[in-house]
């Protein structure tokens, strides 16, 4: 009688032992990596929490606010926002105080890219309007004086030489100076352009369509410490993954936009997270990044659901804090996430769970004792 006590005992520990894995580490791996077994107090984690303190002013916002940048080595985060009369472009530190504003030959901001080294402060702006300067990418100083024009400028097409846009949505330019531009929300175009650092065309790819390399409103472009690009093709629902060098399809994610297409993506600075931003639903989700390699299937970590109609259209990630910063066309604001203090934050599970798992101990010694005293 006493032996089976004992096999219940030992038992009891391999489930708490169960337990345990599934709250603190499954959720850190591959669905397919997953445990059956799953406990039912939350399969998501927490990891941003809203900072209510950014900016410190909000009336500074004047328009629709459809795109962020953070210039991460110097603190900075520009603002691009759309209207009549008013700054297009809005400059905070990444504390939240507002330093200028700026509106010299931006029509209509879509994207905004801020890629500064030690010897150089630069914006890059995606403008899809239909005045003298739209259909162009432009970049400017961190004061907003004008640097360089790619396209041609009031004339949208399909060119290549010259080079023409047709509503180019976003760009991203790496420590290289390469370029890669996604082109564009519903124009023309629908393409994926790398430009090396003199503007020269080192590839392309895509066209209207579904399959592997097409798109349907290529929306925003990132590339991973890894070499890959990623773009969020919104309009078939996807993410789709390139190799930097080459150009090469590596594939796709799609099992995580079943309801809509993501209209942003962004890497959180130690490459663990895909932050992807969902315009109609207002939500923003964390997905667990893949490995080098393999771009497996889409895996939700954690997600952000946003008040109706806030309708947050570009994001940016700070390379320096971590913080998410959203450009919310639905709202007329720019709102800041920052990364929760994971030990605090776990620290009554961790406290739970070492209390669990001393009970069960404790049962399986007092038993294994009385079990050797009747011997």
């Amino acid at each position: 009688m006493t032996r089976f006590w004992v096999c219940i005992a030992g038992a009891g520990f391999f489930l708490a032992l169960l337990v345990l894995h599934s709250r603190f580490c499954a959720s850190r791996l591959p669905p397919h990596l997953h445990l059956a077994f799953k406990i039912s107090w939350r399969a998501e984690e927490i990891l941003y929490r809203l900072d209510v303190d950014w900016p410190k002013y909000s009336e500074y916002f004047t328009g629709a606010t459809f795109c962020v940048a953070v210039d991460s080595l110097n603190g900075l985060v520009y603002v691009g926002q759309r209207g009549d009369n008013i700054p297009k472009v809005l400059v905070f530190t990444e504390d939240g105080y507002f330093l200028r504003s700026w509106n010299y030959t931006v029509d209509t901001p879509h994207g905004i890219f801020a890629a500064s080294t030690p010897q150089e402060k630069s914006v890059w702006i995606t403008d899809v309007g239909s005045g003298f300067y739209g259909h162009t990418i432009k970049k400017y100083n961190s004061f907003g004086d004008l640097v360089q024009v790619l396209g041609t400028p009031g004339k949208k097409g399909t060119g290549l030489n010259p080079l023409q846009f047709d509503n180019p949505a976003e760009l991203h330019v790496d420590d290289t100076g390469d370029i890669y531009i996604v082109d564009g929300d519903g124009g023309l175009n629908n393409r994926l352009i790398k430009l090396s650092q003199d503007f020269m065309i080192l590839w392309l790819r895509g066209e209207n369509g579904t399959g592997p390399a097409k798109f349907n409103i290529p929306h925003s472009v990132t590339v991973d410490s890894t070499g890959r690009v990623w773009v969020a093709d919104r309009g078939n629902k996807r993410l789709q993954v390139f190799d930097k060098d080459t150009g090469d399809w590596l594939g796709e994610w799609k099992n995580c936009f079943s309801e809509e297409g993501p209209s942003a993506v962004r890497f959180t600075p130690d490459g663990k997270y895909v932050v992807v931003a969902q315009l109609n639903l207002s939500r923003l989700l964390i997905l667990a990044a893949p490995p080098v390699g393999n771009i497996g299937d889409c895996f939700v970590v954690s997600t952000i659901q946003l008040a109706d109609q806030v309708s947050p259209h570009l994001l940016e990630v700070s390379r320096e804090t971590g913080a998410v910063y959203v450009a919310e066309i639905g709202a007329k604001q720019v709102q800041k996430y920052i990364p929760v203090n994971r030990f605090l934050h776990n620290l009554p599970k961790v406290i739970f769970a070492w209390t669990l798992l001393n009970v069960f101990i404790s049962m399986l010694v007092i038993l294994v004792f009385h079990l050797f005293s009747l011997d």
